[in-house]
């Protein structure tokens, strides 16, 4: 798979975060299932305050993202590497769907909002493997001080004219992704959801038929 490919299935991948993560949010009341900042600063809060029972959502869902990303790690490093973008996809494709199955069957928050974040810290596996490209919820705080490093190298020639353009889209990915999000869960409420399952699945496929390619290509 050639950067464009990596690239532009980065930025997807980004939105879809920020799709999730809105509708986390929503759900949730102000919580988040990808941004582990805000969930690590409510635990602290909570647990500070003494406010224990308001702790127990925020340390599950930053539990559900380290397994999600341990095990989508584990198997980016276990599985061949051509492998490895489509067997993470994969596997976050069947956490989000689990995530629907579950918020369906019941009205508690807790275990489908765990394999929401599970599926956005597997999706981080996937994207850690751009390299040199900041893509993902968890790096956008540093896309966007590298989007401010690289306007201000390109005002003082120091740097590339255009080298700000890839952190600009990063953050403009996340911006749509979750504003589309919000639109979709209010109309659709968890529903809303088959959609990343969708895309996921559909990378997935792509990326398995492009790998099978380059197996086959290989004398």
């Amino acid at each position: 798979m050639n950067r464009s490919w990596q690239v532009g299935t980065g930025l997807v991948l980004t939105g879809l975060a920020g799709y999730v993560d809105a509708i986390g949010f929503v759900r949730l009341g102000g919580l988040y299932t990808s941004f582990m900042s805000g969930n690590t600063t409510q635990l602290s809060v909570s647990l500070a305050n003494g406010a224990f029972q308001h702790a127990a959502l925020p340390a599950m869902l930053v539990t559900g993202f380290l397994f999600g990303a341990t095990l989508g790690s584990g198997l980016a490093i276990v599985v061949p590497r051509r492998w490895a973008t489509a067997v993470v996809l994969a596997y976050e494709t069947l956490l989000i769907l689990a995530a629907l199955a579950l918020g369906l069957a019941t009205p508690e928050l807790g275990l489908a909002s765990f394999f929401m974040a599970m599926a956005m810290g597997a999706q981080n596996a996937v994207l850690s493997q751009v390299k040199g490209f900041r893509a993902g919820t968890t790096f956008v705080t540093g896309a966007l001080f590298a989007l401010a490093q690289k306007i201000a190298e390109a005002f003082t020639r120091t740097g590339p004219p255009f080298g700000w353009i890839g952190d600009a889209a990063v953050w403009g990915a996340l911006l749509t992704g979750a504003l589309v999000g919000t639109l979709a869960y209010g109309t659709y409420e968890l529903y809303a959801l088959l959609v990343p399952a969708l895309v996921g699945g559909t990378f997935a496929g792509v990326a398995a038929v492009l790998s099978a390619r380059a197996t086959t290509a290989v004398p």
